[in-house]
């Protein structure tokens, strides 16, 4: 029997907080398919904003209730900006799945605040609203993230070829998916820093409109400081087991900071941007073959430890980092056994991926299906995620 066909606006405002990603999907017989997309420049007031609000201070909720609804209607305006692009109206939209911006995550106290008030945008858009994804999986016991795994289950795990799908956002996270033929479970986790601390060293270093290092043109004039690397790549964080998420809280300027007196004294800026580059590599390569090694995978035969055939992994990255040729070459580079490749060849542009997700939460939020992987996230079960604000 067919599904009906069901139109869905995903938004996601990541860790650079320097745009919103709006993105229509449309849902039937079990496939999505992105109809339209918009990034929406967050103000620079806002974005400034929020930055400071990410960064523990003075007066922490009375500058909340500033920006609270000036981000509300941020996100209001990219989805109607969004559907002004199209020929749908509100109307058409079952629901908004907003992921909303976090200011703080931290999962050993069980707490996550996602802001940009779900009533306002809910009014502002005429459009029912699902938003507070997070809570409830932390409420079960779970880390609240990552919660991207379970949409790329639905959307990329293969039925012979084993694949990793690893976002490379402000932080970096892995979904490791074995094949159906498998019984695997599916892995997913925080990896460590993805694109924050290269996004923050350089505005730090910079006087420039852009917030990043454009194609990793700065960080390819240095050179790599390798005590540096070595000594960042000790941090504890990456000797945990999942499940385990993480945040800028933990991995920022402050942090990196402690470090730069290590080996760094004789190198420019740009070999410390080159550094951070190749740390955001290795670190996630060192989870993709720690992942390929103990999911029992023998790549010089083909074959797994219980005798069946198995295609080497292919390792797939979205998100921003995918548009970084140097930490593109650097991940070719550290996994020589695995086709290293954007999800544009499955068939999602890497840029939208995450905003699709949030689309597909808030359809599994309205057809009553979980939304979370407990062994992602290490809730106690599957659970509905998200919270309902009615347009009416």
């Amino acid at each position: 029997m067919r599904t009906k066909r069901e139109l869905y606006i995903g938004l996601m405002s990541g860790t650079s907080i320097d745009g919103i990603d709006a993105a229509l999907v449309a849902f039937e017989d079990g496939k999505c398919q992105l109809l339209a997309r918009h990034l929406q420049p967050m103000p620079a007031t806002l974005t400034a904003q929020l930055h400071q609000l990410c960064r523990p201070n003075d007066n922490e909720i009375s500058a909340l209730a500033i920006i609270e609804q000036p981000l509300a209607q941020a996100f209001a305006l990219a989805c109607q900006q969004l559907l002004a692009k199209t020929p749908y109206t509100a109307s058409d939209v079952t629901a908004i799945g907003s992921h909303g911006q976090t200011i703080r995550h931290h999962p050993e106290h069980g707490f996550t605040l996602q802001i940009g008030d779900a009533n306002i945008l809910a009014a502002l858009t005429n459009i029912d609203t699902i938003a507070d994804f997070r809570r409830k999986d932390m409420a079960l016991g779970g880390q609240g993230a990552p919660l991207v795994p379970a949409f790329h289950q639905a959307v990329f795990q293969h039925p012979t070829i084993t694949r990793a799908i690893i976002n490379i956002g402000g932080l970096a996270n892995i979904t490791y998916l074995p094949s159906l033929q498998q019984t695997k479970p599916i892995i997913g986790y925080d990896t460590g820093p993805g694109n924050t601390l290269l996004d923050a060293w350089f505005s730090a270093k910079n006087s420039s409109d852009r917030y990043y290092d454009v194609d990793g043109q700065w960080a390819s004039s240095g050179r790599i400081i390798e005590p540096l690397l070595t000594s960042l790549l000790q941090h504890e964080y990456f000797a945990l087991n999942p499940p385990k998420s993480t945040g800028r809280e933990l991995f920022n300027l402050a942090w990196l900071g402690s470090y730069l007196t290590i080996g760094a004294r004789e190198y420019t800026d740009a070999d410390i941007q080159r550094t951070l580059t190749r740390f955001t590599a290795v670190s996630i390569t060192n989870e993709v073959t720690k992942l390929i090694q103990n999911c029992g995978i023998n790549k010089s035969r083909g074959v797994n430890n219980s005798g069946d055939m198995n295609i080497s992994t292919e390792v797939y990255i979205c998100g921003g980092g995918a548009a970084n040729p140097l930490l593109m070459a650097d991940l070719a580079q550290l996994l020589p056994d695995c086709p290293v490749m954007t999800t544009a060849e499955i068939g999602i542009d890497p840029d939208w991926v995450e905003a699709m997700a949030f689309a597909w939460l808030a359809k599994q939020h309205v057809h009553k299906q979980p939304g979370n992987l407990p062994a992602v996230t290490g809730a106690s079960r599957l659970a509905i995620l998200g919270a309902f604000y009615p347009a009416g």
